[in-house]
């Protein structure tokens, strides 16, 4: 079960943008991570590979802001809102929670929800 401190910690992390770093910091080997309903990825290295090519796609990514955070036993709720920018500068926001199951001071598994509808260059 995490520890508000903890998460706290893992926010200031993704919040600096350090998602990478956030990554190989909070996860542990075996994690899966899910958007929406597609399937999971699985796999500390996977997820970080998977990071760094939705890093690479973007010119920008930044943390907005994590709206609120809810902690539950080993489940814990984070409503992040972030503003991606295209390389050509146009830009969306997305708003998101993430939904995790925690195992000790590490996630283990990982489900964002959000409405794709969102994800439209402006």
């Amino acid at each position: 079960m995490p520890s508000r401190e903890r998460v706290e910690s893992l926010i200031a992390l993704v919040v600096q943008g350090k998602y990478v770093e956030a990554i190989q910091e909070f996860y542990t080997y075996d994690a899966s991570m899910q958007e929406n309903q597609e399937p999971p990825r699985k796999g500390l290295q996977v997820l970080v590979a998977g990071e760094e090519k939705a890093l690479a796609a973007f010119k920008e990514i930044r943390t907005l802001a994590a709206k609120s955070f809810l902690i539950d036993g080993d489940r814990v709720a984070i409503n992040w809102l972030f503003e991606l920018v295209a390389h050509d500068g146009r830009s969306f926001q997305q708003d998101e929670i993430a939904y995790q199951l925690w195992r000790g001071d590490k996630i283990s598994e990982e489900q964002f929800y959000y409405d794709p509808g969102q994800r439209k260059l402006v």
